[in-house]
């Protein structure tokens, strides 16, 4: 971004303006947690990490380590011109319901066909997401599900002003 100071970075950490466009999938072994409403709902080491220009990663977790029964589909999709078509989900425990809170590629276009069968979630509507011990925040803005730790440095795409970026 022109004028952008580019950060003196330590070890370990990642600047999203160095995140490529298209965004590159890679597989990650972290261990990966999502909790609401009590209940631990998804738990995996085997996720892939989505890594987009200015946006914080994002973790899509496989079907077959999250509490499936807690998602029922939600309205709507949205077109991504990457990864294709994504269909939402609301994340349902008792009387808990986080509208929205989780996405999928049901049919993602060729280059993103690993997350065909994964699940990500929007870290500020669940009760909290980790990565390995670290707490997640969630990416500014209402559209992004990029999921930030310590070692994430931005400014990230999302907050109010960063539109035309």
């Amino acid at each position: 971004m022109i004028g952008m100071t580019i950060p003196k970075l330590e070890p370990g950490q990642e600047w999203v303006w160095d995140y490529p466009r298209p965004p590159r999938i890679e597989r990650s072994k972290r261990l990966v947690r999502i909790e609401f409403a009590g209940l631990e709902i998804a738990r995996s080491a085997r996720t892939w990490r989505v890594l987009e220009t200015s946006h914080p990663p994002v973790f899509y977790i496989p079907c077959e380590d999250l509490a499936v029964d807690a998602l029922r589909p939600a309205a709507g999709s949205s077109l991504c011109e990457w990864k294709g078509r994504a269909t939402y989900y609301d994340l349902v425990v008792g009387d808990r319901v986080a509208e929205r809170a989780a996405w999928a590629y049901l049919a993602p276009y060729p280059h993103y066909a690993q997350l065909s069968n994964s699940i990500a979630f929007y870290p500020a509507r669940v009760d909290a997401a980790y990565v390995d011990d670290e707490r997640v925040r969630g990416q500014p803005g209402d559209f992004y599900g990029g999921w930030i730790t310590s070692e994430i440095i931005g400014p990230f795409k999302g907050a109010r002003g960063t539109e035309g970026w």
